[in-house]
């Protein structure tokens, strides 16, 4: 994913579908989810396909149908989200953004011990 394209909130919700499915998923599921749960319409749904493949974040491959495929995973998409909101917020400083949820209040104590577990904090007092 080049980091100029951005994913916008409608578009996100095109790819959650992709990440979800096991395969690849053909336009016409695509439409019957998204019309089903957020009540848009055919050409909204195509134009919002269109653009991801325009943005070279999902695959099309043609069959009876187009199948679409993610180009990049959930947690590529995640991590580029991550360093995009440190550079806006923090100068580009992960570690600041990472401190300003645990203080405040956006992580419980659990979820801090977990976090010192899985980068191994030595010297910490429990």
């Amino acid at each position: 994913m080049h980091l100029a394209d951005k994913i916008s909130n409608s578009e996100l919700e095109v790819m959650k579908l992709l990440w979800q499915a096991d395969s690849p998923v053909s336009s016409t599921e695509i439409r019957s989810m998204l019309q089903d749960e957020k009540g848009w319409e055919k050409s909204t749904i195509l134009t919002l396909i269109r653009r991801l493949h325009d943005k070279g974040v999902i695959n099309a491959e043609k069959r009876d149908v187009f199948y679409y495929s993610p180009n990049i995973s959930e947690a590529e998409f995640a991590e580029f989200q991550m360093q995009e909101m440190a550079n806006k917020l923090y100068k580009g400083n992960v570690k600041s953004l990472v401190a300003a949820l645990c203080h405040g209040g956006k992580l419980s104590e659990a979820d801090i011990d977990d976090l010192k577990a899985y980068f191994k904090v030595e010297g910490q007092d429990e």
